[in-house]
């Protein structure tokens, strides 16, 4: 914690008092939150920065790809555009967001939106779609106005919503009983060698009620990289040197994991989602081979500069343990709605 953030703390009252009573609102119905008839997941945090969000939809849409017709609905975070808009395969991450983009790239049959009202997005989603049988809202933990079936609450293992506090001093955007709201909630990002132990004692403090299940998750890295129309083992990529640019919000496990698997690189870290700037790029096209993230890689493709040079790492979401019940609890959800 610095110390700007340590002198904000008696801010930290009023930020409780502003979630608090904006909460109640919608506990007493002064603030409604609309219900669909069709299943509506929310994938999301109480935490500003990333926990995984991204790969877990990534996970869910994986797993019900071929059974549902899906349409995933994100704010489109930092994107040029307003209001509602659907993703296509042309879209530009400018426009529309890195992350819808992505998800429209890897899943090119599901219906990809951006729109900071989730409850407007839903709404135009489905008078656009009528195929469509499931929504996913991504990062809209917060977004009350949509009353969500299932609810997937995520946690950083290096950053637990337990052991925070609220903005500004802290990380959290609500209280740490908001939790209570979740049906489902998966620590990500854990180490893979995780003990029992130690998996048992942060369930324990995070103190989840009888009705709702914890789950661990890691990220696991693809033994590929990938550039515009090529690919290349990651085992042989490595053997050269390279630059590693990172605009995420936590690029400390890729760092990790490259050097472990001897990578020899000079690392150029962004802000989450950063939009680089033309002087940005110039610097970066100086270098001759470049790896990025799947998520950055959306943000850089175009950059002609940097054609033949650039690759990304894919990643996804991976379970430690008891992976098939959480699949079961999605998908009896799904069934359950749809029958």
């Amino acid at each position: 914690m610095n110390l700007l953030r340590k002198l904000l703390l008696p801010l930290v009252p009023l930020y409780y008092l502003g979630a608090f009573f904006n909460k109640k609102l919608y506990d007493w119905g002064l603030k409604a939150s609309k219900s669909f008839d069709f299943p509506v997941i929310t994938v999301g945090n109480l935490s500003v920065g990333g926990t995984g969000k991204s790969p877990m939809v990534a996970y869910i849409t994986s797993l019900l790809y071929n059974e549902i017709n899906i349409a995933t609905l994100s704010r489109g975070y930092k994107r040029k555009s307003k209001g509602f808009k659907l993703v296509t395969k042309e879209s530009m991450a400018l426009e529309v967001g890195d992350e819808p983009l992505q998800f429209k790239l890897n899943f090119p049959e599901i219906t990809v939106a951006v729109d900071a009202d989730r409850k407007n997005g839903i709404t135009k989603l489905i008078n656009s779609n009528t195929d469509i049988e499931l929504v996913l809202l991504d990062d809209a933990f917060q977004h009350r106005k949509v009353k969500a079936g299932l609810q997937i609450l995520l946690t950083a293992y290096g950053n637990l919503y337990c052991n925070d506090m609220l903005l500004p001093t802290g990380d959290l955007r609500e209280p740490r009983s908001a939790a209570n709201r979740a049906d489902v909630i998966v620590v990500t990002k854990c180490p893979q060698e995780i003990s029992f132990n130690e998996m048992n004692a942060i369930s324990k403090s995070l103190k989840p009620k009888s009705d709702q299940k914890v789950f661990f998750s890691y990220i696991a890295y693809d033994n590929q990289v990938f550039g515009d129309n090529s690919r290349e083992s990651l085992k042989d990529y490595l053997r050269k040197k390279f630059t590693l640019i990172t605009g995420i919000a936590n690029p400390k496990p890729l760092v990790k994991f490259l050097r472990k698997n001897k990578g020899n690189f000079n690392h150029i870290s962004f802000p989450d989602h950063h939009n680089f700037t033309d002087k940005e790029l110039e610097r970066i096209a100086e270098e001759d081979r470049i790896l990025t993230t799947e998520k950055d890689f959306m943000r850089l493709c175009n950059i002609v500069s940097l054609k033949n040079k650039l690759m990304y790492l894919p990643i996804r979401c991976a379970f430690i343990e008891k992976g098939k019940e959480f699949d079961d609890i999605i998908q009896s959800y799904v069934k359950n709605k749809t029958s």
